[in-house]
Protein backbone atom coordinates (compact mmCIF):
# COMPACT_ATOMS: atom_id res chain seq x y z
CA UNK A 1 0.00 0.00 0.00
CA UNK A 2 1.38 3.33 -0.83
CA UNK A 3 2.01 5.38 1.96
CA UNK A 4 1.48 8.96 2.16
CA UNK A 5 3.67 12.20 3.50
CA UNK A 6 2.61 14.88 6.30
CA UNK A 7 4.87 17.75 5.72
CA UNK A 8 5.38 20.84 8.33
CA UNK A 9 7.28 23.52 9.08
CA UNK A 10 7.76 24.53 12.67
CA UNK A 11 9.52 27.82 13.71
CA UNK A 12 10.81 30.93 11.40
CA UNK A 13 10.59 30.03 7.76
CA UNK A 14 13.79 31.34 6.92
CA UNK A 15 15.68 28.68 4.76
CA UNK A 16 19.38 28.62 4.25
CA UNK A 17 20.64 25.28 2.46
CA UNK A 18 22.53 23.63 0.01
CA UNK A 19 20.56 21.05 -2.41
CA UNK A 20 22.63 18.55 -4.47
CA UNK A 21 20.60 17.85 -7.27
CA UNK A 22 20.58 14.78 -9.53
CA UNK A 23 21.04 14.68 -13.09
CA UNK A 24 18.27 16.19 -15.78
CA UNK A 25 16.05 13.71 -16.43
CA UNK A 26 15.56 14.90 -20.01
CA UNK A 27 19.34 15.19 -20.60
CA UNK A 28 19.87 11.77 -19.45
CA UNK A 29 17.35 9.98 -21.24
CA UNK A 30 18.93 11.42 -24.60
CA UNK A 31 22.04 10.63 -23.47
CA UNK A 32 21.28 6.96 -23.34
CA UNK A 33 19.65 6.58 -26.39
CA UNK A 34 22.70 7.96 -28.20
CA UNK A 35 24.97 6.04 -26.38
CA UNK A 36 22.55 3.13 -27.54
CA UNK A 37 22.87 3.94 -31.04
CA UNK A 38 26.50 4.63 -30.75
CA UNK A 39 26.79 1.37 -29.51
CA UNK A 40 28.54 2.60 -26.42
CA UNK A 41 30.95 4.57 -28.50
CA UNK A 42 29.71 7.53 -26.22
CA UNK A 43 29.94 7.61 -22.76
CA UNK A 44 27.38 9.36 -19.90
CA UNK A 45 28.26 10.68 -16.75
CA UNK A 46 26.35 12.25 -13.74
CA UNK A 47 23.73 9.54 -14.58
CA UNK A 48 20.74 10.60 -13.02
CA UNK A 49 18.90 8.60 -9.99
CA UNK A 50 15.25 8.82 -11.19
CA UNK A 51 13.48 5.79 -11.90
CA UNK A 52 12.02 6.96 -15.32
CA UNK A 53 16.07 7.34 -16.54
CA UNK A 54 17.26 4.13 -14.07
CA UNK A 55 13.85 2.02 -16.31
CA UNK A 56 15.57 3.78 -19.63
CA UNK A 57 19.06 2.02 -18.77
CA UNK A 58 17.32 -0.87 -17.22
CA UNK A 59 16.03 -1.94 -20.82
CA UNK A 60 18.86 -0.78 -22.79
CA UNK A 61 21.13 -2.94 -21.14
CA UNK A 62 18.89 -6.09 -21.08
CA UNK A 63 18.53 -5.28 -25.13
CA UNK A 64 22.21 -5.16 -25.12
CA UNK A 65 23.39 -8.38 -23.72
CA UNK A 66 19.84 -9.92 -25.46
CA UNK A 67 21.78 -9.18 -28.92
CA UNK A 68 22.09 -12.71 -29.28
CA UNK A 69 18.57 -14.19 -29.71
CA UNK A 70 17.65 -14.73 -33.35
CA UNK A 71 15.89 -11.94 -34.90
CA UNK A 72 12.35 -14.18 -34.79
CA UNK A 73 12.34 -13.93 -31.49
CA UNK A 74 9.98 -11.49 -29.56
CA UNK A 75 10.97 -9.58 -26.73
CA UNK A 76 8.77 -7.52 -24.30
CA UNK A 77 9.75 -3.81 -23.38
CA UNK A 78 8.00 -2.24 -20.40
CA UNK A 79 8.31 1.13 -19.57
CA UNK A 80 6.22 0.95 -16.89
CA UNK A 81 5.07 4.72 -16.64
CA UNK A 82 7.95 5.90 -17.94
CA UNK A 83 6.53 8.55 -20.87
CA UNK A 84 10.20 9.89 -22.55
CA UNK A 85 11.34 5.69 -22.52
CA UNK A 86 8.02 4.98 -24.70
CA UNK A 87 8.31 7.70 -27.16
CA UNK A 88 12.57 7.16 -27.84
CA UNK A 89 12.37 3.60 -27.43
CA UNK A 90 9.59 3.94 -30.33
CA UNK A 91 11.51 5.29 -32.74
CA UNK A 92 15.04 3.25 -31.74
CA UNK A 93 13.45 -0.15 -31.48
CA UNK A 94 11.96 0.61 -35.26
CA UNK A 95 15.90 1.02 -36.40
CA UNK A 96 17.04 -1.83 -34.29
CA UNK A 97 17.11 -5.86 -35.36
CA UNK A 98 14.01 -7.95 -33.88
CA UNK A 99 10.44 -7.91 -32.85
CA UNK A 100 9.45 -6.10 -29.67
CA UNK A 101 5.93 -5.47 -27.61
CA UNK A 102 6.63 -1.90 -26.47
CA UNK A 103 4.53 -1.41 -23.65
CA UNK A 104 3.76 -0.16 -19.80
CA UNK A 105 1.41 1.05 -17.60
CA UNK A 106 -2.44 1.11 -17.72
CA UNK A 107 -2.19 4.98 -17.94
CA UNK A 108 0.46 4.83 -20.45
CA UNK A 109 -1.70 2.81 -22.97
CA UNK A 110 -3.66 5.60 -22.78
CA UNK A 111 -1.24 8.30 -23.80
CA UNK A 112 -1.23 8.95 -27.63
CA UNK A 113 1.77 7.48 -29.67
CA UNK A 114 -0.04 7.59 -33.30
CA UNK A 115 1.12 10.93 -34.37
CA UNK A 116 5.09 9.15 -34.08
CA UNK A 117 4.02 5.40 -34.86
CA UNK A 118 2.76 7.18 -38.26
CA UNK A 119 5.74 9.33 -38.64
CA UNK A 120 8.00 6.33 -38.04
CA UNK A 121 5.46 3.59 -40.40
CA UNK A 122 5.66 6.64 -43.81
CA UNK A 123 9.88 6.20 -43.03
CA UNK A 124 9.22 2.27 -43.46
CA UNK A 125 8.86 1.08 -39.92
CA UNK A 126 7.20 -2.06 -38.98
CA UNK A 127 4.70 -0.87 -36.41
CA UNK A 128 0.94 -2.30 -35.55
CA UNK A 129 -0.81 -1.40 -32.35
CA UNK A 130 -1.47 -4.37 -30.24
CA UNK A 131 -4.80 -3.17 -28.67
CA UNK A 132 -5.95 0.36 -29.21
CA UNK A 133 -5.11 2.36 -32.82
CA UNK A 134 -3.00 4.79 -32.02
CA UNK A 135 -1.98 3.82 -28.87
CA UNK A 136 0.52 1.84 -26.63
CA UNK A 137 0.95 -1.35 -26.71
CA UNK A 138 3.31 -1.46 -30.15
CA UNK A 139 4.29 -4.11 -31.93
CA UNK A 140 7.61 -3.55 -33.37
CA UNK A 141 9.75 -5.24 -35.89
CA UNK A 142 13.05 -3.80 -37.23
CA UNK A 143 14.98 -3.02 -38.05
CA UNK A 144 13.15 -0.65 -40.57
CA UNK A 145 13.05 -1.06 -44.23
CA UNK A 146 13.97 2.76 -44.97
CA UNK A 147 11.95 4.29 -47.89
CA UNK A 148 12.00 7.83 -47.59
CA UNK A 149 14.29 10.27 -45.87
CA UNK A 150 11.15 12.89 -45.44
CA UNK A 151 8.64 12.96 -43.22
CA UNK A 152 6.02 15.39 -42.14
CA UNK A 153 5.25 15.59 -38.44
CA UNK A 154 3.16 17.95 -36.23
CA UNK A 155 5.00 20.43 -34.06
CA UNK A 156 2.46 21.15 -31.10
CA UNK A 157 1.77 17.77 -29.95
CA UNK A 158 5.03 16.44 -28.20
CA UNK A 159 8.69 17.86 -29.04
CA UNK A 160 9.57 14.46 -28.02
CA UNK A 161 8.38 12.43 -30.82
CA UNK A 162 10.77 14.75 -32.77
CA UNK A 163 13.48 14.17 -30.53
CA UNK A 164 12.76 10.76 -30.67
CA UNK A 165 13.30 10.53 -34.85
CA UNK A 166 15.86 12.84 -34.82
CA UNK A 167 17.99 10.55 -32.65
CA UNK A 168 17.43 7.61 -35.11
CA UNK A 169 18.46 9.75 -38.12
CA UNK A 170 22.42 9.44 -38.19
CA UNK A 171 22.12 5.63 -38.42
CA UNK A 172 19.41 5.51 -41.13
CA UNK A 173 20.56 4.62 -44.52
CA UNK A 174 19.29 8.07 -45.83
CA UNK A 175 19.71 10.27 -43.01
CA UNK A 176 16.21 12.07 -42.47
CA UNK A 177 14.25 15.66 -43.06
CA UNK A 178 11.59 16.39 -40.87
CA UNK A 179 9.19 19.20 -41.97
CA UNK A 180 7.55 20.26 -38.67
CA UNK A 181 4.04 21.28 -39.09
CA UNK A 182 2.38 24.06 -37.00
CA UNK A 183 4.15 25.40 -34.08
CA UNK A 184 6.94 24.26 -32.75
CA UNK A 185 5.60 23.24 -28.88
CA UNK A 186 8.76 23.11 -26.40
CA UNK A 187 11.61 24.37 -28.70
CA UNK A 188 14.14 23.94 -26.42
CA UNK A 189 13.86 20.10 -26.01
CA UNK A 190 14.70 19.99 -29.54
CA UNK A 191 17.52 21.67 -29.33
CA UNK A 192 18.84 20.19 -26.29
CA UNK A 193 18.68 17.53 -28.04
CA UNK A 194 20.46 18.15 -31.75
CA UNK A 195 22.99 19.85 -29.56
CA UNK A 196 23.47 17.16 -27.42
CA UNK A 197 23.92 15.03 -30.85
CA UNK A 198 26.32 17.81 -31.87
CA UNK A 199 28.52 17.37 -28.81
CA UNK A 200 29.26 13.41 -30.38
CA UNK A 201 30.00 14.41 -33.92
CA UNK A 202 26.35 14.72 -35.48
CA UNK A 203 25.57 17.62 -37.03
CA UNK A 204 22.28 19.00 -38.47
CA UNK A 205 20.81 21.74 -41.08
CA UNK A 206 17.38 23.54 -39.91
CA UNK A 207 16.20 25.73 -42.51
CA UNK A 208 12.31 27.15 -41.85
CA UNK A 209 10.40 24.45 -40.57
CA UNK A 210 12.69 21.34 -41.94
CA UNK A 211 15.65 19.89 -39.70
CA UNK A 212 18.08 17.53 -41.78
CA UNK A 213 20.20 15.06 -40.67
CA UNK A 214 22.18 13.21 -43.21
CA UNK A 215 23.43 8.89 -42.43
CA UNK A 216 26.85 9.76 -40.28
CA UNK A 217 29.21 8.06 -37.96
CA UNK A 218 28.71 9.18 -33.81
CA UNK A 219 32.58 10.53 -32.87
CA UNK A 220 33.88 8.75 -29.22
CA UNK A 221 33.34 11.22 -26.80
CA UNK A 222 31.40 11.77 -22.67
CA UNK A 223 28.19 13.48 -22.33
CA UNK A 224 27.73 14.99 -19.20
CA UNK A 225 24.67 15.69 -17.05
CA UNK A 226 23.68 18.65 -16.09
CA UNK A 227 21.33 18.22 -12.74
CA UNK A 228 18.25 18.99 -13.35
CA UNK A 229 16.55 22.26 -13.90
CA UNK A 230 12.51 20.98 -13.10
CA UNK A 231 13.96 19.74 -9.64
CA UNK A 232 15.64 23.54 -9.17
CA UNK A 233 12.13 24.79 -10.16
CA UNK A 234 10.12 23.03 -6.60
CA UNK A 235 13.31 24.58 -4.83
CA UNK A 236 12.28 28.53 -6.16
CA UNK A 237 8.93 27.41 -5.03
CA UNK A 238 10.31 26.95 -1.52
CA UNK A 239 11.99 30.49 -1.85
CA UNK A 240 9.18 31.96 -2.94
CA UNK A 241 6.74 31.00 -0.21
CA UNK A 242 9.63 31.31 2.89
CA UNK A 243 9.98 34.34 5.12
CA UNK A 244 13.69 34.52 3.53
CA UNK A 245 15.85 31.85 1.49
CA UNK A 246 19.11 31.97 0.47
CA UNK A 247 19.10 28.65 -0.89
CA UNK A 248 22.77 26.99 -2.87
CA UNK A 249 22.30 24.55 -6.05
CA UNK A 250 26.08 23.41 -7.12
CA UNK A 251 26.54 22.66 -10.78
CA UNK A 252 23.91 23.80 -11.90
CA UNK A 253 24.35 26.08 -15.23
CA UNK A 254 22.77 29.37 -15.77
CA UNK A 255 23.29 29.38 -19.30
CA UNK A 256 21.99 25.72 -19.88
CA UNK A 257 20.35 23.15 -22.92
CA UNK A 258 17.44 22.88 -20.33
CA UNK A 259 14.39 24.71 -21.36
CA UNK A 260 13.08 24.63 -17.69
CA UNK A 261 16.07 26.85 -17.00
CA UNK A 262 13.88 29.29 -17.84
CA UNK A 263 12.65 29.40 -14.01
CA UNK A 264 14.93 31.61 -13.36
CA UNK A 265 13.36 34.62 -15.73
CA UNK A 266 9.99 33.30 -14.38
CA UNK A 267 10.73 33.73 -11.22
CA UNK A 268 11.57 37.45 -11.02
CA UNK A 269 7.92 37.68 -11.18
CA UNK A 270 7.89 36.21 -7.36
CA UNK A 271 10.71 38.32 -6.50
CA UNK A 272 13.04 35.40 -6.45
CA UNK A 273 16.80 36.59 -7.54
CA UNK A 274 19.27 33.74 -9.22
CA UNK A 275 22.88 34.63 -8.68
CA UNK A 276 25.58 32.60 -10.55
CA UNK A 277 28.37 31.53 -8.03
CA UNK A 278 31.67 29.83 -8.30
CA UNK A 279 29.42 26.26 -7.60
CA UNK A 280 26.54 26.69 -9.27
CA UNK A 281 23.57 29.19 -8.25
CA UNK A 282 22.13 30.72 -5.76
CA UNK A 283 18.69 31.92 -4.97
CA UNK A 284 17.30 34.57 -2.70
CA UNK A 285 13.94 35.79 -1.59
CA UNK A 286 14.21 39.50 -2.56
CA UNK A 287 10.61 40.44 -0.89
CA UNK A 288 9.92 41.95 -4.28
CA UNK A 289 7.00 40.30 -5.67
CA UNK A 290 5.88 41.99 -8.69
CA UNK A 291 2.30 42.75 -10.16
CA UNK A 292 1.51 41.21 -13.86
CA UNK A 293 -1.38 41.35 -15.45
CA UNK A 294 0.25 39.73 -18.31
CA UNK A 295 -0.55 36.31 -19.49
CA UNK A 296 2.60 33.72 -18.89
CA UNK A 297 3.36 31.47 -21.75
CA UNK A 298 4.81 28.31 -20.75
CA UNK A 299 4.94 26.58 -23.81
CA UNK A 300 8.56 25.95 -24.33
CA UNK A 301 8.69 24.81 -20.76
CA UNK A 302 5.58 22.78 -19.72
CA UNK A 303 7.23 21.02 -16.96
CA UNK A 304 7.05 24.13 -14.93
CA UNK A 305 3.37 24.75 -15.17
CA UNK A 306 2.09 23.28 -11.83
CA UNK A 307 5.24 24.45 -9.86
CA UNK A 308 4.54 28.19 -10.96
CA UNK A 309 0.76 27.74 -11.21
CA UNK A 310 0.60 26.47 -7.55
CA UNK A 311 2.99 29.63 -7.01
CA UNK A 312 0.95 32.35 -8.53
CA UNK A 313 -2.17 30.21 -6.66
CA UNK A 314 -0.68 30.43 -3.26
CA UNK A 315 0.34 33.91 -3.33
CA UNK A 316 -2.84 35.49 -4.55
CA UNK A 317 -2.14 36.33 -8.34
CA UNK A 318 -4.84 36.00 -10.90
CA UNK A 319 -2.53 35.31 -13.45
CA UNK A 320 -3.26 34.06 -16.98
CA UNK A 321 -1.15 31.08 -18.57
CA UNK A 322 -1.12 30.10 -22.27
CA UNK A 323 1.10 27.00 -23.88
CA UNK A 324 -0.64 24.40 -21.06
CA UNK A 325 -1.98 22.26 -24.71
CA UNK A 326 0.19 19.35 -23.64
CA UNK A 327 -0.60 19.08 -20.04
CA UNK A 328 -3.41 17.38 -20.88
CA UNK A 329 -1.81 14.30 -22.19
CA UNK A 330 1.32 13.74 -19.39
CA UNK A 331 1.01 11.52 -16.62
CA UNK A 332 -2.24 12.75 -15.90
CA UNK A 333 -4.66 15.40 -16.68
CA UNK A 334 -2.15 17.99 -15.32
CA UNK A 335 -5.15 20.86 -15.77
CA UNK A 336 -7.90 18.59 -14.30
CA UNK A 337 -4.97 17.75 -11.35
CA UNK A 338 -4.62 21.32 -10.51
CA UNK A 339 -8.42 22.64 -10.70
CA UNK A 340 -9.25 20.03 -8.67
CA UNK A 341 -6.54 20.70 -5.85
CA UNK A 342 -6.36 24.50 -5.90
CA UNK A 343 -9.89 24.44 -5.55
CA UNK A 344 -9.26 22.95 -1.97
CA UNK A 345 -7.87 26.36 -0.87
CA UNK A 346 -10.46 28.24 -2.22
CA UNK A 347 -8.56 29.20 -6.20
CA UNK A 348 -10.15 27.88 -9.66
CA UNK A 349 -8.37 27.61 -12.44
CA UNK A 350 -10.63 28.34 -15.88
CA UNK A 351 -10.04 27.98 -19.83
CA UNK A 352 -11.19 30.67 -22.47
CA UNK A 353 -9.91 29.78 -25.96
CA UNK A 354 -6.51 27.85 -24.74
CA UNK A 355 -5.82 30.82 -21.71
CA UNK A 356 -5.51 29.77 -18.75
CA UNK A 357 -6.90 32.33 -15.94
CA UNK A 358 -6.17 31.95 -12.10
CA UNK A 359 -9.19 33.42 -9.79
CA UNK A 360 -8.17 34.21 -6.51
CA UNK A 361 -10.22 35.90 -4.86
CA UNK A 362 -11.66 33.33 -2.25
CA UNK A 363 -8.39 32.03 -1.32
CA UNK A 364 -7.87 30.41 2.41
CA UNK A 365 -6.04 28.17 3.80
CA UNK A 366 -7.26 25.56 6.35
CA UNK A 367 -5.50 23.51 8.91
CA UNK A 368 -4.57 21.09 7.22
CA UNK A 369 -5.20 20.02 3.27
CA UNK A 370 -4.70 16.45 1.15
CA UNK A 371 -3.41 16.50 -2.25
CA UNK A 372 -3.96 13.88 -4.13
CA UNK A 373 -1.20 13.17 -6.78
CA UNK A 374 -2.86 11.10 -9.49
CA UNK A 375 0.30 9.13 -10.17
CA UNK A 376 2.13 12.57 -10.94
CA UNK A 377 5.55 13.20 -9.29
CA UNK A 378 4.83 17.02 -10.22
CA UNK A 379 1.73 17.46 -8.52
CA UNK A 380 3.58 15.82 -4.98
CA UNK A 381 6.27 18.19 -5.66
CA UNK A 382 4.55 21.37 -6.61
CA UNK A 383 2.08 21.22 -3.76
CA UNK A 384 4.66 20.02 -1.08
CA UNK A 385 6.07 23.87 -0.38
CA UNK A 386 2.58 24.69 0.83
CA UNK A 387 3.60 23.54 4.27
CA UNK A 388 5.30 26.90 4.70
CA UNK A 389 1.95 28.33 4.24
CA UNK A 390 -0.48 25.44 5.96
CA UNK A 391 0.13 23.88 9.25
CA UNK A 392 -0.15 20.32 7.59
CA UNK A 393 0.16 19.31 3.86
CA UNK A 394 -1.10 15.85 3.24
CA UNK A 395 0.76 14.43 -0.38
CA UNK A 396 -1.15 11.53 -1.36
CA UNK A 397 1.40 8.10 -2.77
CA UNK A 398 4.67 9.76 -1.49
CA UNK A 399 6.74 7.03 -3.40
CA UNK A 400 5.46 9.14 -6.85
CA UNK A 401 8.67 11.73 -6.60
CA UNK A 402 10.73 8.62 -7.98
CA UNK A 403 9.72 8.89 -11.10
CA UNK A 404 11.89 12.32 -11.60
CA UNK A 405 13.47 13.40 -8.07
CA UNK A 406 13.66 10.00 -5.90
CA UNK A 407 15.63 12.77 -2.71
CA UNK A 408 12.92 15.28 -2.46
CA UNK A 409 11.67 14.30 0.99
CA UNK A 410 15.23 13.94 2.02
CA UNK A 411 16.10 17.08 0.47
CA UNK A 412 13.03 18.43 1.95
CA UNK A 413 14.04 17.35 5.79
CA UNK A 414 17.30 19.06 4.97
CA UNK A 415 16.25 22.17 4.79
CA UNK A 416 13.92 22.23 7.83
CA UNK A 417 10.68 20.43 7.13
CA UNK A 418 9.32 18.11 8.63
CA UNK A 419 7.97 14.91 6.78
CA UNK A 420 6.79 11.85 8.33
CA UNK A 421 5.03 8.88 6.01
CA UNK A 422 1.57 8.05 7.54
Amino acid sequence: MSKNALVSFKGTKNINTEIQLTGSKSECNRALIISALSNKLVKVDNLSNAADTVTLDGILTALREDSELKTEDSRLVDVGPAGTAMRFLSAYLSAKNGNFLLTGTERMKKRPIGILAEALKTIGADISYAESDGFPPLNINGPLNQKTAEVKIKGDISSQYISALLMIAPILPQGLTLEIEGELTSRPYVDMTLDMLAEVGIQHSWTGNSITIEPQAFKAGTLIVEPDWSAASYWYSIAALADEAEISLPALKDKSLQGDSQIQKIMKIFGIATEKTEKGISISNLGLSLETDQALDLKTCPDLAQTVIVIAAVLGKNMSFTGLETLKIKETDRIAALQNELAKIGVTLTEDNLVYTLNTDELHFPEKITVATYEDHRMAMAFAPLALLISEVEIEDMQVVEKSYPHFWEDLKKAGFDVKEI
